[in-house]
Order: C-alpha cells, then sequence, then structure tokens
C-alpha cells in the first residue's frame, strides 16, 4: 500500500516491519501507471514516438506521487560528471545574496546537484571573470545576478546554458529570468505612503540602469502620479550603493527648507541606511524598504517592508536552468507589503503650516 506524504512516497510493508519514507522512483510511477519502467523512461527524457495516451498515463501518475527526475543520476547515465551548478552573485555580504545562496543550494539539493558559487563585488569584470573561469572548469549551468554592464559576449559561449535572476542582463533580450514583480512593489509601496497622508515622499535608489532597480523606482513614479503628486527630483537620490552613504544622503534632505516626510528606499541596504540616519536625528519620518532583512521586526517600530519568497525565486532559477529552452522565458514572483509600524507613521505637524491656515472670526 502507498501514499504520498509531503512529497514522498510512504510505502507500509507487509512484515509487520514499521513504514518507510523514501522519494518516489521511476519503477513506482510505471507501477501505479500500468505501464513499463523503459515506457516512463522515454517519457520523463521526452524522447519521440511515445503515444500521446501513454504520455497523458505517466504523466499523471508522476503528479498523483511527487515523482522528479534525478538530475544527477540522469547525466550519470549519459556519461557526463556529477551536475555542478554555479551562482554568480554581486556581494555575498548582502543578506539578499545570503539568503539567495542558500535557497539554491536547497532547490539544487533535491536534484542531486552541487552548488559552486562567487562573488563580483559589483565588479563587472569580475563577473566575467567569474563566469567564465566556472565554464572553463566544466560547470556550464550557471545561475547569475547580472550586473549593469552589456552581456552579449555570453552568446558566444554556445555550451553554456544561463538563468539570470533578479535582473534582466543587458544585451540578451531573449535570456531566461526570474524576477520579482518590481514594478507593483515599488507602487504598493509608495501607495502605502500616500494611504497614510505623505505627499513629500523621497526615493533612495541604486543604480537605475539595474532593470530592477529601474522598475522599483517606475513603480514609485506610477503611484505618485496616480495620486495627483508631483514627482519632485530633489527628493532623489540616485546610485547609493553603502548604508553610510545613503545615511548621509537622508540627513541632507531632512536639512531641507520642505524635507521630505517619508522615504522608500529601493533595496535592504538603503533600508538600514535609513535607519543608521534617523539614529542621529529628532524626525522621525515615514519609510517603507524593498527587501526583507533578518531585524526588520526588531526595531522600534519595526521597518515595513516589500517581501518576497527567496525559495520560490531560487527553484524556479533551477527548474529552467535543467529544463532549458530555446526561447527566452520569464518567471514573475509576486511580492508582498509586511506592514510593521515604520511605513505607517503620519506626517509630522508642522509649525509654519499652522501659520499659513486662514483663520476665522474671532
Amino acid at each position: 500500500m502507498t501514499a504520498r506524504e509531503n512529497g514522498d512516497l510512504v510505502v507500509s510493508l507487509n512484515d509487520g516491519q514499521e513504514a518507510a519514507t523514501r522519494k518516489p522512483t521511476m519503477a513506482d510511477v510505471a507501477r501505479h501507471a500500468g505501464v513499463s519502467l523503459k515506457t516512463v523512461s522515454r517519457v520523463v527524457n521526452q524522447e519521440p514516438h511515445v503515444r500521446a495516451s501513454l504520455q497523458q498515463r505517466v504523466q499523471a501518475a508522476i503528479d498523483a506521487l511527487g515523482y522528479r527526475r534525478n538530475e544527477a543520476a540522469a547525466r550519470l547515465a549519459r556519461g557526463a560528471s556529477m551536475l555542478t551548478l554555479g551562482l554568480v552573485m554581486e556581494n555575498i555580504s548582502n543578506e539578499f545574496y545570503g539568503r539567495l545562496a542558500a535557497a539554491v543550494e536547497a532547490a539544487a539539493a533535491e536534484h542531486e546537484a552541487l552548488v559552486v558559487f562567487g562573488s563580483y563585488e559589483e565588479s563587472a569584470d569580475k563577473e566575467r571573470m567569474l563566469i567564465e573561469s566556472m565554464y572553463a572548469r566544466g560547470v556550464d549551468s550557471l545561475i547569475v545576478v547580472p550586473s549593469a554592464a552589456d552581456h552579449g559576449w555570453l552568446a558566444r559561449h554556445a555550451g553554456l546554458t544561463t538563468v539570470f535572476v533578479d535582473r534582466v542582463p543587458p544585451g540578451l533580450a531573449t535570456a531566461d529570468a526570474v524576477l520579482l514583480d518590481d514594478v507593483r512593489g515599488g507602487q504598493v509601496a509608495t501607495e502605502h505612503l500616500l494611504a497614510h497622508g505623505h505627499r513629500r515622499i523621497a526615493l533612495i535608489s541604486d543604480d537605475e540602469d539595474i532593470s530592477s532597480v529601474h522598475d522599483r523606482a517606475a513603480g514609485h513614479r506610477t503611484a505618485l502620479a496616480a495620486a495627483g503628486v508631483p514627482a519632485d527630483e530633489t527628493l532623489v537620490v540616485h546610485a547609493v550603493y553603502d548604508p553610510a552613504r545613503v545615511a548621509r544622503e537622508v540627513a541632507r534632505l531632512l536639512d531641507l527648507a520642505d524635507p521630505p516626510t517619508a522615504f522608500f528606499a529601493t533595496n535592504n541596504r538603503a533600508a538600514i541606511g535609513i535607519l543608521q540616519a534617523l539614529r542621529e536625528r529628532p524626525e522621525r519620518p515615514a519609510y517603507v524598504g524593498f527587501d526583507d532583512f533578518a531585524l526588520a521586526g526588531v526595531f522600534n517600530p519595526g521597518v515595513t517592508v516589500v517581501r518576497y519568497d527567496t525559495a520560490r525565486l531560487a527553484r524556479a532559477a533551477v527548474d529552467l536552468l535543467l529544463n532549458p529552452s530555446r526561447t527566452g522565458r520569464r518567471v514573475k514572483v509576486p511580492i508582498e507589503l509586511v506592514p510593521r509600524g515604520s511605513g505607517e507613521l503620519p506626517p509630522p505637524c508642522r509649525p509654519h503650516a499652522a501659520r499659513l491656515t486662514p483663520r476665522g472670526p474671532a
């Protein structure tokens, strides 16, 4: 007797032993579908000339049992080496990339694959060196968080399979990419601040040549326009990469004659920079960050963020990588707003505003 439990096959043994849990195999699929093991193998490996009715029966059994192809075993059967995936990231010291690396390792482990990774530390030249070095050492399946540099040179590596994460690579219009719903994220964050009465909302932005940053900023501006709030470029900070510089820029904005009452930060480093700046300031502006981070709920108030499922991002990238296509595919991972307090702070009451309000009869 068999049953599926959490993706595993639970087998009840007839000899009185305790039930054992194991991953379903092609043999289990063959028994469930009432076909030969060879037929299952041909369907799983997408071989031609299998009757449609048999394909449907095998696929139904695969879905029922939760069977997943063992990519490592498949490569070994073809005489290839153990499957190794490469992960090339911008900066491993950033919490986002640490979470991504762990999630990619977990997703690859489901296929008994290994992961090697490198960090190019915001240098496009080092990014190219890492990719070419991995490829030269036999790692021909890569997940890359691309820099803002042109990536057209990758087209010359015909044997390299690449999936991009978080950003669209410049120069590769047909590349596979797993992206966040960045436009919606920027829009939701700004709408949240607008709903709490803010009209002077500053944008703290990374390099807008990066597609994800550009789209988050575009969502921010779309929300302002929909609310009839003119975009004020004096409240926009471009190309800030580290929290210390963000803190200086936030302090500068708060010293303006007409300062912002709220901030939208397009990444977690910018949100941390806002926290650093406010530690030394009497003001308490509202702020929303894009990307969650470990201590976001510890502060008082907690940091309101736009969040997403990193495991889903990684799993989608691994799935695209192990099922290559000749046409560029896009997978969009949804976002959600997590209110924790910082994004719900109201605009301050300013004394000069009261002086400008007409008074009625005494």
